[in-house]
């Protein structure tokens, strides 16, 4: 929903080939999500290159078996850059 909003104040599309996961906080932090390997995997399926989650998700991962970008954030702000350089 963020990065919506943030596109359309941009007046900037989000790269077709990125995909994201997380909760967004009050303050602006990006909070752990649930299955988030099951999300990664998915993503690939679909095609997606680029998926930006939150950093703490990382841990215990095995980022061998996983081919698409991994793009770790902990705030809004990061996302943003990520997203829109």
């Amino acid at each position: 929903m963020i990065s919506a909003i943030l596109s359309s104040n941009m007046d900037a599309a989000i790269e077709q080939e990125v995909c994201m996961a997380g909760e967004i906080g009050l303050s602006g932090e990006i909070r752990p999500v649930n299955r988030i390997e099951q999300r990664i995997g998915e993503a690939e399926k679909l095609g997606f290159k680029r998926f930006l989650l939150p950093k703490y998700n990382l841990q215990g991962i095995d980022r061998k078996k996983i081919k698409i970008e991994l793009v770790p954030v902990r705030k809004v702000e990061e996302a943003f850059r990520a997203l829109f350089g």
